[in-house]
Parts: C-alpha cells; sequence; structure tokens
C-alpha cells in the first residue's frame, strides 16, 4: 500500500515542478503582484495535493488546477484585509536593455488591475496563458459565450484605459 502513495506522490511532484511556472504567470496576471502570485500558486498546489487522486483522474487535469487558482482568487476579495501598495513596481530583470519590456509590461498590469476580476481572468486565460475560448469557458465553469463577452468588454475597457494610452503599449 506504501508503494502506491509513493507513485502518487511521485506523480504530484512531477506535476506541481512542470505546472508551477504557468501557475505563478497565470496568478501574477490576476493579481499584478509576484510574492500574491507564488501565495496563489503554493495555494492551489496544496489543495490539488489535497485531492490528488481525483485530480490526476479528471479529463483536464490543468483546468482544475486552474480553477481552485482562479476561486482562492476570488476568495482573496471576500477577505477583509488591508490591501498592501508598493511603490517599487516589478523587479528588476537584470538585464539593462529590458527595461522598456518591464515599464511595458507593468503598465499593462496596472491597466489589468482596472478591470474587474472575471474580466481579469478571461483576458489572461485567453491572451497572457493562450487558451481556447473554450479552455478558458471550462476553466471558469461558464460558457463560451460568456467568455467571448467577458474578453469583449475587457478589451474594450483596455483600449481606452489611460495606463495604456499615457504608456504608450
Amino acid at each position: 500500500m506504501s508503494g502506491v502513495k509513493v507513485t502518487e506522490d511521485e506523480d504530484f511532484r512531477e506535476f506541481m515542478v512542470t505546472r508551477w511556472p504557468g501557475l505563478v504567470r497565470l496568478a501574477y496576471g490576476l493579481t499584478g503582484d509576484r510574492g500574491l502570485a507564488e501565495d496563489l500558486a503554493q495555494t492551489a498546489l496544496a489543495k490539488t495535493y489535497a485531492s490528488w487522486a481525483r485530480v490526476r483522474r479528471a479529463d483536464d487535469p490543468d483546468a482544475y488546477v486552474r480553477r481552485i487558482l482562479i476561486n482562492a482568487n476570488n476568495s482573496r476579495f471576500r477577505k477583509r484585509r488591508v490591501a498592501e501598495q508598493s511603490d517599487e513596481g516589478l523587479p528588476e530583470m537584470g538585464l539593462a536593455d529590458q527595461t522598456e519590456l518591464l515599464n511595458q509590461r507593468s503598465v499593462l498590469v496596472a491597466a489589468l488591475m482596472e478591470l474587474p476580476p472575471k474580466q481579469r481572468a478571461v483576458v489572461v486565460l485567453r491572451y497572457w496563458d493562450d487558451l481556447s475560448e473554450t479552455q478558458a469557458a471550462a476553466v471558469l465553469g461558464c460558457s463560451v459565450g460568456n467568455v467571448k463577452s467577458q474578453a469583449s468588454r475587457a478589451l474594450a475597457r483596455l483600449r481606452t484605459s489611460a495606463q495604456l494610452v499615457e504608456g504608450n503599449v
């Protein structure tokens, strides 16, 4: 019996290592904060581990974990807490010639933070994680039409975003 547990742990460890960068990227797109993104990814993986036997039997384990992450992100809005504001911006990338890219990314993240959570989730899943409308709908637990309408509204808001207009992104 312990051999089965070891195999499940090894399967989860491999899943976790290969999915970590994508989950952090998704969470960063949703939050705009690297530390919070890592916390959300860790929370999603902890919840995934707790129900790993069910998750690995799912048709699309990646969609299952993305959904857990998005739910964890949405639940943080329900909690009463003081929001931290950082004036530091994004950490430096280490390459001097990446400055303009870093500036563009911080302007884009600021514009994303102005979107309502569901619109932000749709934009991040569709255009940041490059999921299809069907995949995004599966992750969000809604219809493809809802994903299309949320994306349309979000893109319309982004086109008129002051950050993007002023930031020339």
